[in-house]
């Protein structure tokens, strides 16, 4: 009975000790998911449809996570629905979840412009109304001097022909875009938008700015 009660006694002290440490390791991982959460910053662009948008910068290195959604606009709660209509005021825009350590705003900046074509107003590619309109948006005072020098070195570059239209806006609210837009291009290969707008636009993206791909592994 006595050798029953020592291994019971061990037993449990050992359960104890197992419960303390898986408890220890969730929690260091809790504490590092946090710190993790904490480096990140976000920063919102708008520059013609978001299926395409979301998977460029999916595939830069150092962003962590992309939504599509819509901001801009004036209207509460707005649906796809009421943004195609081009009266809400809003544009397809994305939130990009970063981290500035490897990847900075300006970076992102650079990428912004360089994917899209910021002089057509209210028009990118196929896509015509103000939905569609090119959108650099700011939270912070130093966000938007980086993005009023970046647009005054491209015109001193005189890097597009035509007049740059992009709106540098602050960012008052953004609303995310129903589930079935989230991820969009990975969920839906096969879609014509996809093949014939959307993918040529990666690539084009991919073979200009190869430095700032993701590898394989994705980091």
């Amino acid at each position: 009975m006595k050798v029953f009660l020592y291994f019971l006694t061990a037993l449990t002290i050992n359960s104890c000790l197992i419960e303390r440490k898986d408890s220890r390791e969730i929690q260091k991982k809790k504490l590092l998911n946090d710190q993790k959460q904490e480096e990140l910053k976000k920063a919102y662009f708008a520059s013609g449809c978001f299926w395409c948008v979301e998977s460029i910068y999916e595939s830069v290195l150092g962003v962590e996570e992309v939504y599509a959604g819509y901001a801009g606009g004036k209207t509460e709660n707005p649906t796809y629905e009421k943004i195609i209509t081009g009266r809400t005021g809003h544009a397809e825009a994305v939130e990009i979840e970063y981290n500035p350590r490897i990847v900075s705003f300006k970076n992102l900046l650079e990428i912004f412009f360089g994917t899209h074509d910021p002089t057509t107003l209210n028009r990118q590619g196929p896509d015509k109304g103000s939905q569609y309109r090119s959108i650099a948006f700011y939270q912070t005072e130093n966000e938007k001097e980086t993005i009023e020098n970046y647009i005054s070195y491209l015109k001193r570059n005189k890097s597009f022909e035509n007049k740059i239209v992009t709106e540098v806006k602050p960012l008052e609210q953004f609303f995310y875009a129903e589930e079935y837009h989230q991820d969009f291009e990975n969920k839906n290969p096969y879609n014509p938008y996809i093949i014939n707008v959307s993918l040529p636009r990666l690539k084009k993206f991919q073979k200009k700015y190869s430095e700032f791909l993701k590898t394989d592994e994705g980091h």
